[in-house]
């Protein structure tokens, strides 16, 4: 009676009778080794000029899409912008590490299929986890990794990826909390609000601008701000301010001192006065300012804090 083959992984059964004095070796190369490929070997295929790579299956014997993972390497968007990855119609999962580089645009697709069936195009520098049902090829979605769906999940910017995130890390808080959750420590979020409770304390911390003859300040760094003058300055438009953002700007004088600070036109001040810095060696001035706008500044200097 002749063998027959496993109709997934095309393992060698053979017949009653077949293969007397090496049914052993038989059964070790055309099972044993062979599942051994099926649950751990890592294969590389090489995609080249064609449109389409098919990994030929082999009943009883060595072949790469038996491999439980593949690594596809090459470049795409050459001659075709779309290379197909054919892998026998079975059922069977495969993890992908798509290591393949792209040559044009990001319309180059490598794409994994059966010959007639749905495919599923492998994003460039992705590891994951593809299944072939024997007709098509579908990917791990968010639902399979217990995420949920992208609107309930809102954990990041990202069209594709899920950013790294941290227990420190405040940015990521879900759209569809509307009641009070703890984020850290004595830190909550209440549908809407940022609430810092007893026994903690919310603060921005001072960055300290360049000394130069126009003094630049980028608004995106924080709201507190300190500069030691070392000379006759003017004090440039900020960049990055948004409406309702407010801090201070500690103005330093050197040990010189007598050093003057000029003002672009969007600083505005009380009763359109602009203000002159105390004048003596190391005094201490507070700009203390509130964006109207981008481009407009209210302001009030508070000046020589000393004792």
């Amino acid at each position: 009676m002749a063998s027959t083959y496993t109709s997934r992984i095309r393992l060698n059964k053979q017949g009653d009778g077949d293969n007397p004095n090496s049914w052993g070796t038989v059964l070790n190369d055309g099972v044993i080794s062979l599942v051994d490929d099926a649950i751990a070997a890592y294969t590389t295929v090489e995609i080249g000029a064609n449109a389409t790579v098919t990994l030929s299956a082999v009943n009883g014997g060595s072949d790469v899409p038996r491999s439980a993972f593949l690594e596809v390497k090459g470049s795409v968007g050459g001659t075709n912008n779309t290379i197909s990855l054919i892998i026998p119609a079975n059922s069977k999962s495969y993890v992908i590490n798509n290591v393949v580089s792209a040559n044009t645009t990001a319309s180059d697709i490598v794409k994994i299929k059966t010959a007639s069936g749905d495919g599923y195009n492998i994003p460039f520098g992705a590891v994951g986890l593809v299944v072939c049902d024997g007709t098509s090829v579908y990917s791990m979605n968010t639902k399979g990794l217990g995420l949920g769906t992208a609107a309930s999940a809102d954990i990041g910017v990202c069209a594709n990826n899920v950013p790294e995130v941290s227990a420190a890390d405040l940015r990521y808080v879900r759209t569809s909390v509307t009641t009070d959750a703890t984020i850290r420590g004595n830190i909550t979020y209440q549908a809407g609000s940022l609430k810092i409770s007893t026994s903690a304390r919310a603060y921005n911390p001072i960055t300290t601008l360049t000394d130069a003859a126009s003094i630049t300040n980028n608004f995106a760094l924080g709201n507190n701000f300190l500069v030691t003058l070392g000379g006759n300055r003017t004090l440039a438009a900020p960049t990055n301010a948004v409406a309702g953002q407010s801090g201070t700007i500690h103005i330093i004088q050197d040990g010189t001192g007598s050093r003057t600070l000029g003002y672009n036109t969007a600083w505005q001040f009380v009763s359109a006065t602009v203000p002159t810095l105390s004048t003596g060696a190391g005094d201490v001035d507070i700009l203390c300012y509130i964006a109207r706008s981008s481009t407009t500044i209210d302001a009030a200097l508070l000046k020589n804090f000393d004792r």
